[in-house]
């Protein structure tokens, strides 16, 4: 049966940025959600100096938790080659800071998605560097997770990667024990892709899933699909809420990885109202867990 995590969303600017937030408040905020573990972010700021991580671990392993997974956001399209090299390096301090905090699984980016850049040198360069980091990964046993990405919070340009056909193309240039997907259904939507199609085309790959859930706030889907090719700049037709509420079908999704023998971590990224909202998705996947994983 897969486990549950939750991710700070609705805290990043306190946690990463302004420092208003500390690790150890977000740990007590939340762990009477009863989830098994806490997603965390590479720049949170806490996890800047090293010697915090055994502690950063420690805070969440005594209430019962674990760290599964580590969010980070190399930006591997850099068109300076010593810029990527510092991209590569960047990402192997986070694989070692993921086996200190006792996570399993650390994401990778493909990269900003730079005017200048082609498709296909886009996709060498990326390849080439996610390559290089998996030898780190191997030897700290974390399993490298790349997913359809929509945006880092701090970044000028949507994701490389973000269609579902260039995913789908980068993935199958990398084949190696260490690297999997993260799937993350609402992503798709701001890609202007079909979720469940982007699902059954990496399903075999699909490793770990981010849950949330969008709204339409105006128009359709095909409006959506019709502007920018997607989205560029977050899309104003969209916005996160509570999810079971919204556009994704999560026993359409659910469904697809239980035949597929997923048995892994989903973590929750959502609850951008409050706790309250965080709790009403955590119950509601928990749930949806139960019924598609029958004991």
């Amino acid at each position: 049966m897969p486990q549950l995590a939750v991710f700070p969303k609705a805290y990043m600017q306190e946690l990463v940025k302004d420092g208003t937030m500390s690790l150890q408040q977000w740990v007590d905020l939340a762990a009477p959600l009863g989830v098994d573990g806490l997603e965390y972010y590479s720049g949170m700021l806490e996890l800047v100096d090293r010697s915090n991580w055994a502690a950063a671990r420690k805070q969440v392993e005594d209430v019962g938790m674990v760290i599964p997974m580590l969010c980070c956001s190399p930006d591997f399209s850099q068109p300076d080659p010593e810029l990527r090299k510092q991209e590569i390096e960047n990402e192997k301090n986070w694989i070692r800071m993921s086996a200190e905090l006792g996570a399993s699984y650390c994401r990778v980016l493909s990269g900003q998605q730079r005017p200048e850049l082609i498709q296909e040198e886009g996709l060498n360069i990326i390849v080439e560097n996610i390559e290089a980091c998996l030898p780190e990964a191997e030897k700290c046993g974390v399993t490298l997770i790349l997913e359809n990405h929509y945006k880092d919070d701090f970044w000028e340009y949507p994701e490389f990667a973000q269609k579902m056909d260039v995913f789908c193309e980068l993935i199958s240039r990398i084949e190696h024990l260490h690297f999997g997907v993260n799937y993350d259904p609402s992503n798709a939507f701001l890609a202007g892709d079909d979720p469940l199609e982007l699902l059954d085309r990496v399903k075999h790959r699909v490793v770990t899933m981010h849950a949330s859930d969008r709204y339409l706030l105006s128009g359709t889907l095909e409006d959506l699909r019709n502007e920018e090719g997607g989205a560029l700049g977050y899309a104003k037709r969209l916005a996160h809420g509570e999810i079971g509420k919204g556009l994704n079908d999560y026993d359409a999704i659910l469904g697809t990885l239980k035949n597929e023998g997923f048995d892994s971590w989903i973590s929750i990224e959502d609850g951008v109202d409050g706790m309250d909202q965080l709790a009403a998705s955590v119950k509601f996947v928990r749930d949806k867990i139960a019924q598609h994983w029958p004991e």
